[in-house]
């Protein structure tokens, strides 16, 4: 789409000296020439200076930070305009729906020659899998969905736009790659955010029963290798997870919180969105965490302090 068409889209009447055609959407720190990002939030202010996207929906207060190749395009709600220019681009993408063309039983076996399933095994067209993976009954995968060597799926489990490394473990009932909770209130409208990146659970790690993964909005959800999930527990949109994390049951994680290496996470803890949880930290049952934890630090309660202090506040009670 030109650059000059969104203009057009946005009722901003500007004249380009130089018009480009934007190849698509993206954030701040993944964006390469061609791509149309946004800024809205103070925390991301170093990515706004690095960015290489073409073109930028930023407010006017902001504009001297961007680089001289990033056109700025002047918005009151740059979170707002930027959804609605994903609506142009990725209209397929705002609700998951079922696609009829599926794979028949004969179709699976030959075209994946080193696998074995069970009942009611549901696979769509555009999908990869690797040699030594088992799927148990009633499993679904959907389309741009690739599965590596020696991956275990048990039963009930529906899984889409996710990348499957090596060795990993997904329990029964979980749903991996589905969209992720996004949408705005606006002037009586609700307008859905489309879900364009994927779930990318790396080597050697285990999802638990019933735990939801949720695909990233623009950027991919991570869970890194060797981590561990427990049963029931909620992963939004765009979280990365590092390598060597144990996260108990019904832990739920906010959208864009990055944790790092070796991180323990009690059962029925809750960790706010766009956080940054540091390496080797470990985070008490039924915390709540509402701030950035440095790397080694240990905490616990709500909101989530350092584990010290946690006792010294319970023991003068």
């Amino acid at each position: 789409m030109k650059l000059s068409d969104i203009l057009i889209f946005l009722n901003i009447k500007e004249k380009l000296n130089n018009d480009i055609i934007i190849n698509k959407i993206n954030n701040l720190k993944i964006a390469q020439k061609r791509d149309l990002s946004f800024f809205s939030n103070i925390k991301y202010l170093d990515q706004l200076k690095k960015t290489k996207s073409s073109a930028c929906l930023i407010q006017k207060k902001y504009v001297n930070f961007l680089p001289k190749n990033c056109y700025p395009i002047i918005s009151e709600n740059p979170q707002l305009d930027f959804i609605k220019i994903s609506n142009l681009f990725y209209k397929n993408l705002l609700i998951d729906k079922i696609n009829q063309e599926i794979m028949s039983k004969k179709e699976i076996k030959i075209k994946f020659k080193k696998i074995s399933f069970g009942k009611n095994f549901i696979c769509e067209k555009n999908v990869k899998i690797g040699k030594n993976v088992s799927i148990g009954h009633n499993v679904v995968i959907k389309d741009n969905t690739t599965i590596d060597d020696n991956v275990v799926i048990g039963s009930n489990v529906i899984i889409s736009h996710s990348i499957i490394e090596k060795n990993v473990n997904i329990c029964d009932g979980s749903v991996i790659g589905k969209k992720g909770f996004g949408f705005k209130f606006h002037n009586g409208e609700v307008i859905r955010i489309p879900h364009i990146g994927k779930v990318i659970i790396k080597k050697n790690s285990e999802i638990g029963s019933n735990c939801n993964i949720d695909r990233g909005s623009i950027s991919d959800t991570i869970i890194g290798e060797n981590t561990f999930l427990d049963n029931q527990i909620q992963i939004a949109h765009n979280v990365k997870i590092g390598n060597f994390c144990m996260i108990a049951a019904q832990v739920g994680i906010s959208g864009s919180t990055v944790i790092g290496n070796n991180v323990s996470i009690g059962g029925q803890s809750g960790i706010s969105g766009h956080l940054k949880i540091g390496n080797n930290v470990k985070i008490g049952g039924k915390s709540g965490v509402l701030k950035n934890i440095d790397d080694n630090k240990t905490v616990m309660g709500y909101p989530a302090m350092e584990f010290r202090n946690f006792i010294k506040r319970n023991k003068s009670k």
